[in-house]
């Protein structure tokens, strides 16, 4: 009864409510005559019911509900701590919960988190309090709403291209244009400059500049087009002007682009090529539309690791490439382009399946040589081709790809196994021999020595003289503004992780590249199928 009472909310000298609707006058009258049970004994008795996971035999109804702990009832500390946990995209709809966790997301403690652990800003953002600026205004009027530009990107410059980076960069958010090297020097690191720059300085909007020119910020313009396009503008092109007119500019672009003068540069072709090159893109006074690119996924079973490499082309000069892993055929991208190869379009495709034996350093040396080994590896890849063997619809999607893909037990790359002079063997010759033999030198970390045959021309001729395997591949080479252009066959050369190179049969030239050590945020494809469309995408552009 005691027990009873108690979830009822009444004494037991009163009785149950519910019980006194169901009795008549005399019963409640009964009732109330009854006498009080002492409250000591009432409290032992219902401990005693409870421990014993009874009701005291007097009431049959369900044990009471624990009591309830709001969110509300917390200390503001602690609601500090866990408001800082949570997504910085979710604040704003928690603030509309009460006047309290309103009051509590005006904490400088929670923004700044955010700002460090989603956007990875390391400044102290205490001196923001001298401008009077919170962190989270830094949040919410510089970081989140210009988070769609993080990332690398390409720029709409005709078919040189470009590369991009827009990162947090302390508290500013800032777009680097990545440049190669100055040609020959492809294991040199990136040069980067900036195009523009976000920031905060005042509760208002955020200040948007233009870093083009040698006259400092100047006032420019972000456009978002759509998620993965924007625009940039700049409002005050004359600082982009120098005082020595339009020959003072370009002397100033070579030394930056090449890193020379005119004067040092005796081929006229790439004379020709450097001046176009200046008049194509000065035109467009940073006032350019950037297209988002991913960096290529990475598979286990993948030759070296994808990503950016540096790449020597003749007179063009030093441009970047990105290597990446469809199946049983790696491909060879240009990020950053010229007249007759445009950027986006694919500069080297390799057919894994077809390894290369090179002869010995000897016979490294005679172009001839080395031309026979690959054109008879392109004739059999046409006759396979023919014969609608595993080349048929290849490279149209990474899905049909993936369904020839060998397995982990198999080898990597099959080739024809061939006698001590390289010639062919018979049919009745095992292919794996040869692959295993071709691989074995790579394995064991001796690699292979490799020289250049003579009359092939290099940049760069601070090549490796060891590598590790080779490929049959193709090139794409075309006439000037992408006219009549083709792939022709080729040499791939991995010399190791970082580098490797390719010789062009029909151009008797060779191109070493080198990767991009640098490392990028917010640049990883959100699935396989959004790099593929990607690639479509750039490609398009210059097709």
């Amino acid at each position: 009864m005691a027990v009873c009472a108690r979830l009822c909310g009444v004494g037991p000298s009163r009785g149950c409510r519910r019980r006194q609707q169901r009795r008549g006058p005399a019963e409640t009258a009964a009732a109330d005559s009854e006498p009080d049970t002492d409250p000591e004994e009432e409290r032992i008795e219902a401990g005693a019911a409870v421990l014993a996971g009874v009701g005291g035999g007097l009431c049959t109804g369900p044990s009471p509900p624990p009591p309830r702990c709001s969110l509300l009832e917390l200390p503001p500390e602690l609601l500090v701590e866990i408001f800082a946990s949570l997504p910085g995209t979710d604040l704003p709809s928690l603030a509309q919960v009460c006047t309290k966790f309103r009051r509590i997301l005006h904490t400088d403690t929670i923004w700044r988190r955010r700002c460090r652990e989603e956007y990875g800003v390391c400044e102290n953002l205490r001196k923001l309090e001298i401008t009077g600026v919170s962190c989270r205004d830094v949040y919410a009027k510089l970081l989140h709403r210009y988070r769609h530009i993080l990332g690398l990107w390409q720029p709409d410059i005709g078919p040189y291209g470009g590369l991009l980076n827009v990162v947090v960069d302390g508290l500013f958010i800032i777009g680097w244009m990545y440049l190669p090297p100055h040609d020959p020097h492809v294991n040199d690191p990136m040069r980067f400059k900036p195009l523009f720059r976000i920031h905060l300085m005042e509760r208002k909007a955020a200040t948007v500049e233009c870093m083009y020119g040698h006259k400092g910020p100047h006032h420019g313009h972000i456009q978002i087009v759509k998620k993965d396009e924007f625009s940039t503008k700049c409002n005050q092109t004359d600082h982009h002007r120098m005082s020595g007119g339009r020959q003072e500019e370009f002397r100033t672009w070579l030394r930056e682009e090449w890193g020379r003068t005119l004067e040092d540069i005796f081929h006229e072709h790439m004379q020709e090529l450097i001046l176009m090159k200046f008049i194509y893109t000065s035109q467009y006074d940073n006032c350019l539309t950037y297209r988002r690119i991913y960096l290529p996924p990475s598979r286990p079973d993948d030759l070296i690791k994808p990503g950016l490499f540096k790449g020597t082309y003749g007179s063009h000069g030093l441009e970047i490439v990105m290597l990446s892993f469809h199946g049983r055929r790696a491909r060879g991208t240009k990020i950053t382009g010229d007249p007759n190869i445009p950027a986006g379009q694919q500069t080297v495709e390799i057919d894994l399946r077809h390894q290369i034996q090179l002869p010995d350093l000897e016979n490294q040396r005679n172009f001839n040589e080395l031309s026979r080994i690959v054109l008879e590896v392109r004739e059999r890849v046409r006759q396979e081709q023919q014969e609608g063997g595993y080349e048929a619809g290849e490279g149209r999607g990474r899905q049909g790809l993936r369904e020839s893909q060998p397995s982990p037990a198999q080898p990597r790359a099959e080739a024809p196994s061939r006698g001590p002079d390289g010639t062919p063997a018979e049919d009745g010759g095992e292919p794996g021999d040869a692959v295993a033999a071709a691989e074995q030198p790579a394995q064991s970390g001796q690699g292979q020595p490799f020289v250049l045959p003579v009359g092939v021309s290099s940049r760069n001729e601070d090549y490796p003289r060891t590598c590790r395997m080779c490929f049959y591949g193709t090139g794409l080479i075309a006439g000037h503004g992408f006219t009549s252009p083709e792939r022709t066959p080729g040499v791939f050369i991995l010399f190791d992780e970082d580098r490797f190179g390719f010789v062009w049969l029909e151009l008797k030239s060779f191109s070493l590249y080198s990767r991009v050590q640098a490392t990028f945020r917010n640049a990883d494809a959100p699935s396989p199928q959004a790099f593929d469309e990607m690639l479509k995408n750039i490609q398009s552009l210059t097709s």
